[in-house]
């Protein structure tokens, strides 16, 4: 098994191989291509997020600066908004589904480390997958930790840390974010 397959398969990689240093490189050579593109030339900027992105619905906006490591483990759908600084950490999938916005400074994390120092100290990590429903509203400076699962029609609140999964229909806020409400779906 590669080291790239082991990394979006959830089990402990290797970062600093070859394959995987070059998709990073690659990818940060995009974003930075991306973030340097005026707003005003919509299409350039839709035609690369669609280039980076694994997979898109075939309206999106994600604001400048944006960041990511691989780009190709991302899928957004249908409606997608992202505001200003938001960072997806995609060494696993990070699945989003349609009509989700993010606000500023949103992030996203799929990346960890082991919880053991020597087998941290061998530089290791491994990625857990991230999966966000429809209609979802991220609040600015949110974070959504690794292998978190958010249900359709949430709204999660400004400064949440997303540590465990999320039920459909419910605010979440705090750190770490419990329900604060249930909503009508």
């Amino acid at each position: 098994m590669t080291e790239k397959e082991k990394m979006i398969t959830g089990q402990l990689y290797d970062p600093g191989d070859a394959q995987l240093a070059q998709d990073r490189l690659r990818c940060r050579q995009a974003v930075r291509t991306y973030n340097a593109t005026p707003e005003e030339d919509v299409e350039s900027r839709m035609d690369q997020l669609k280039r980076l992105f694994g997979s898109t619905g075939s309206h999106l906006h994600v604001e400048s600066r944006f960041l990511c490591d691989y780009g190709y483990n991302i899928h957004v759908g249908e409606n997608f908004y992202a505001n200003f600084d938001c960072v997806m950490l995609d060494a696993a999938p990070i699945r989003i589904g349609a009509n989700c916005l993010l606000a500023p400074r949103v992030c996203i994390y799929t990346s960890g480390h082991p919880l053991d120092v020597h087998t941290r100290n061998e530089g290791i990590e491994y990625a857990k997958a991230v999966t966000i429903g429809d209609n979802v509203w991220i609040g600015g400076n949110a974070v959504i930790n690794p292998g978190v699962t958010i249900g359709s029609n949430v709204v999660v609140a400004s400064g949440a840390v997303v540590v465990k999964d999320v039920p459909d229909n419910v605010v979440v806020g705090g750190n770490p974010a419990r329900i604060l409400k249930h909503i009508a779906p």
